[in-house]
């Protein structure tokens, strides 16, 4: 069921929102040559303690999960793309990583993404990166009172197919409110002018993402990593928006790049 939330309500999600922003700049900022991504879900965790909020990921067992997830932020690297399960490895100079977090503040979650190269990058994966962000801002621009969710969906599609990339529909972007994933489902390729309408009220999260070379993905053996069936790599974008009758919010917004100055990591 898709509920739309008055604007007090889209005001109460904000901090929920400034939260995730704050989360994935920093851990962003802290990704570098032989950090462990361990020690990027410590920092996340930590940062959720500090706060009093309360993680979307930890205790998360959905058909697709082989587990509870027990981490607090998705961490994608290389041939992975989405749902990186944080294990015991250690950054390479030019690993593509892409970090997915959602956050519960307050009874409100918020859910972003982004992507990034750690070290020294490769131009495709820039390109990619690039491309996926442009998709991102596209489907935004998209999205808009009086529309429907196919003008969306086909900024997204349209944006990969010029960039001569295939587009996955096994997972998209969805709803967003007192729980992380709702209705409705935000595809990441369809038609204008079809689809589910858009309202005042409606919040959800837009995340596009792609491969370089395909578009079929298979699960790791850690029942959580999405990897890519050719083994190429991939890049992930995603923000929370909000529609008003006065245009559209980006709970999510953040700051990038990070500042340069990275965080210092809690090291035992």
């Amino acid at each position: 069921m898709v509920e739309l939330r008055t604007p007090e309500e889209i005001e109460q999600m904000r901090p929920a929102g400034r939260f995730v922003a704050e989360v994935l700049t920093t851990v962003s900022a802290a990704a570098d040559v032989g950090v462990n991504l361990l020690e990027l879900d410590a920092m996340a965790h930590q940062m959720i303690k500090d706060r009093g909020a309360e993680s979307c990921y930890i205790d998360y067992h959905p058909s697709f999960g082989g587990s509870p997830f027990g981490k607090v932020i998705c961490t994608s690297v290389n041939d992975a793309v989405l749902h990186g399960l944080p294990h015991d490895y250690v950054l390479r100079d030019g690993d593509l990583l892409s970090l997915d977090f959602a956050v519960s503040v307050e009874g409100w979650v918020a859910d972003s993404a982004i992507s990034t190269v750690v070290g020294t990058p490769r131009d495709e994966d820039l390109r990619l990166i690039e491309v996926t962000e442009r998709a991102l801002r596209e489907a935004i621009a998209a999205a808009r009172v009086g529309g429907t969710m196919g003008d969306i969906s086909q900024a997204i599609g349209d944006v990969g197919r010029e960039a001569d990339l295939l587009v996955n529909l096994q997972f998209g972007g969805h709803g967003v409110g007192r729980s992380m994933h709702g209705d409705p489902h935000v595809p990441n390729d369809g038609v204008r002018g079809h689809g589910f309408p858009l309202e005042a009220g409606l919040v959800i999260a837009i995340e596009p993402w792609f491969l370089h070379t395909t578009d079929e993905i298979y699960t790791d053996e850690d029942g959580w990593t999405l990897r890519s069936a050719d083994g190429s790599r991939g890049a992930h974008a995603e923000h929370t928006i909000a529609l008003t009758d006065d245009g559209v919010l980006v709970l999510t917004a953040r700051d990038w790049p990070a500042a340069a100055t990275r965080p210092r990591l809690r090291r035992t």
